[in-house]
């Protein structure tokens, strides 16, 4: 097999990944009255069950940095991503509060694993690409983030139960994405290949981090606004109805989808620190939108400004840690990751505690503050080789990750 087809394999089955991952996490975020309903979580209990999520998560991230340096990351990705979705299974096949315990405890440790392994096979695929790719395999995820949450519309519509609604989703994709991990391609450059351990970030290393760090905390802090807070706005503040309130969410998950398609080609053509910044006041500008609207379309209109914005920046942020530490990718994109969760912690209690109180349209202006610190930071998306265009490419003959290890790994 030629490199250039084991790459093409690789990528479409790291894509479809990520395609699998943002089902699973949809059908799982969607229904979490249903989950509280069948378990008889209390309110006050609930938060702690779901900020247990991402604080293992967050911790099984920064395991799987040193995991890797034993195996490689298609070998942590081949296992996580089923034992994620049988643990979406368990939070539908239990019947006492300890088994929902266990099943998203399993869930969170398995998810920081899998997010961590496939941004690191992302980022070294990106470098064996020459050119901007890290977009489509994030649009990969919004994709199936949409079809989650749809199959999950249908299945509380149809009021189907949790185990029912779960058990179809799991038979189909728990054996393909087993198959598709056969194809997984790791980075295997000249270190990799000689039988020695990947290097640290170095001295001063994670300082160098430390900016794209924030970037990413800053942009989960806008993106949970947006999934836990959308609705409620535009009902309580904005006087919609029940039904339209749902709509924000779906818009929003939209044009992130449409953004992140066409991402990589304004990548290839404009720069990373262009599209960065270019996002950045898109987002910005959504969230004022929104914290000014008089009425209920101009808070659509500011959510889907914040959809084709704040898409652009976690994908780029990834890879920007990639570039600033070639000789340390795996290592940098696991520390990286830790900030998803830590956002998403932020984020929602945030708004909602500005918000009881002040008022929820000065909540708003919160993540637009945030957001914007991105643009103190775009340089450290890279200068004008992180375009990943035609002029990458041709330099790219000395430096290119050679893809001679494939996936199947141990």
């Amino acid at each position: 097999m030629t490199d250039d087809v084991r790459l093409r394999r690789g990528r479409g089955a790291l894509g479809f990944s990520f395609f699998v991952q943002g089902v699973t996490f949809a059908l799982l975020v969607t229904r979490i009255p249903a989950i509280q309903d069948r378990y008889g979580i209390s309110d006050g209990l609930l938060p702690v069950f779901l900020a247990a999520v991402p604080v293992l998560a967050g911790v099984a991230s920064v395991g799987t940095e040193h995991l890797v340096k034993r195996v490689a990351p298609s070998v942590v990705l081949r296992w996580a991503q089923p034992l994620v979705l049988l643990s979406l299974l368990g939070v539908g096949a239990g019947e006492r509060l300890w088994h929902v315990a266990v099943a998203l405890g399993a869930f969170g440790l398995s998810v920081g694993a899998l997010d961590a392994s496939m941004n690191m096979l992302g980022v070294s695929l990106q470098r064996a690409y020459g050119r901007s790719i890290m977009l489509g395999f994030h649009a990969a995820y919004s994709l199936g983030g949409i079809l989650g949450a749809s199959a999950a519309w249908y299945g509380a519509h149809a009021h189907l139960g949790l185990f029912t609604g779960y058990l179809p989703a799991v038979a189909v994709l728990l054996p393909l994405v087993l198959l598709g991990s056969r194809s997984y391609v790791d980075r295997a450059d000249r270190t990799a290949s000689e039988g020695l351990p990947e290097k640290g970030l170095g001295a001063g290393g994670f300082a160098l981090l430390l900016p794209l760090c924030l970037v990413m905390a800053c942009a989960y802090i806008g993106d949970s606004t947006v999934a836990n807070w959308s609705a409620k706005y535009l009902q309580d503040v904005l006087g919609s109805s029940e039904q339209t309130a749902t709509v924000p969410y779906n818009v929003y998950m939209v044009t992130t989808l449409v953004g992140r398609a066409v991402g990589d080609l304004g990548v290839r053509r404009f720069g990373a620190v262009a599209v960065v910044r270019g996002g950045t006041l898109l987002a910005a500008s959504g969230f004022a939108v929104v914290a000014a609207a008089p009425g209920v379309w101009t808070g659509m209109l500011g959510f889907t400004l914040l959809g084709i914005g704040l898409c652009v920046i976690v994908p780029q942020t990834f890879a920007a840690a990639g570039r600033l530490f070639p000789g340390a990718s795996d290592t940098a994109v696991a520390r990286l990751n830790i900030f998803n969760y830590v956002g998403f912690l932020i984020g929602s209690p945030l708004v909602g505690a500005i918000g009881d109180a002040w008022s929820y349209r000065g909540a708003m202006l919160v993540p637009m503050v945030l957001v914007l610190i991105t643009l103190f930071h775009a340089r450290s998306f890279g200068p004008r080789e992180a375009r990943y265009g035609v002029d990458h490419e041709r330099r790219a003959g000395d430096r290119a990750v050679d893809v001679g290890r494939g996936g199947n790994g141990v």
